[in-house]
């Protein structure tokens, strides 16, 4: 049986993942805090809740893509207690450690079934349905969500049964597209300081080992001062220090990430904080 679903959260992430479901003939039920901006997924066949009660309601597979913690817990202590029996909550906010553990937490004490599951990807992988969902919790609820993740993602890649093993894995992720995208502007600023073309810079790397899709595609922004989010730079300093906080839980030396954040936190600074995360080259 094709499972409904709803997803609470409409912003970039959650209107791509809305429409991959879309797309695949799924039954979708959204909600977003602010009504209009869920409103335009109607259009593409979505029915607009009016609470996220209402949409959990109509749901055997509620999805949450919400900006942190709080978020997710104020939107969902009210909305389980009107969860169908047996629906699986699949968790796929970037929370952390300790958001994951409150959370799941909340889904115990209300007698909810949780997947953690937080996404790999950002603007066209969710619209296209190629995100990748580091996925963990109890195998006995992997075919109930599995049309879902199918529809969402092009790989499902299971950490294991502990919930909360697919986020502590999201944290190493997020710690390295952080480094990556601060390097390459450290880079790209430090050519156009010199007096070169910045351009040079990514036509030296390109083709070799230190390559990758993703300095290309940051380092062009950075060229074109295009920076329509993708992920916005601030959601990426929240992970930052979710990372942090990972790394103090871990003894892991937070020199580097510190470093990262510093250079983040300065462009946001400077008033880039609701751009694409490209935009920490005005952070050097």
């Amino acid at each position: 049986m094709t499972p409904s679903v709803a997803v609470l959260g409409t912003g970039i992430m959650g209107a791509g993942m809305t429409r991959s479901l879309l797309r695949e003939g799924l039954e979708v039920t959204v909600w977003n805090r602010s009504t209009e901006k869920a409103k335009p997924l109607a259009d593409d066949g979505a029915r607009v809740a009016e609470s996220a009660a209402d949409a959990v309601a109509a749901a055997d597979v509620v999805i949450t893509m919400l900006f942190d913690t709080d978020a997710v817990a104020e939107t969902m202590d009210g909305a389980l207690d009107h969860a169908r029996e047996g629906a699986v909550w699949l968790q796929t906010s970037t929370v952390g450690v300790e958001g994951t553990a409150r959370l799941a937490a909340l889904a115990r004490d209300k007698g909810v079934a949780m997947l953690d599951a937080p996404v790999l990807g950002t603007k066209a992988p969710a619209e296209n349905g190629q995100l990748v969902v580091l996925a963990s919790g109890p195998s006995s609820l992997r075919e109930k969500v599995r049309p879902v993740l199918d529809a969402i993602g092009q790989k499902t890649q299971w950490v294991g049964e502990e919930l909360g093993d697919g986020s502590k894995l999201k944290l190493a992720v997020n710690a390295w597209i952080a480094t990556v995208v601060n390097g390459v502007g450290q880079s790209m600023a430090l050519a156009r300081g010199l007096g070169l073309d910045p351009q040079q810079f990514l036509d030296a790397v390109s083709g070799q080992a230190v390559d990758a899709p993703y300095v290309q595609l940051k380092g062009k922004a950075m060229i074109d001062g295009d920076f329509t989010p993708s992920f916005e730079l601030d959601g990426v300093i929240k992970d930052v220090d979710l990372v942090l906080a990972a790394m103090d839980d871990a003894g892991t030396d937070q020199t580097l990430a510190r470093a990262l954040r510093d250079r983040l936190a300065a462009a946001s600074a400077a008033g880039h904080g609701n751009e694409d995360m490209a935009a920490v080259v005005h952070g050097y």
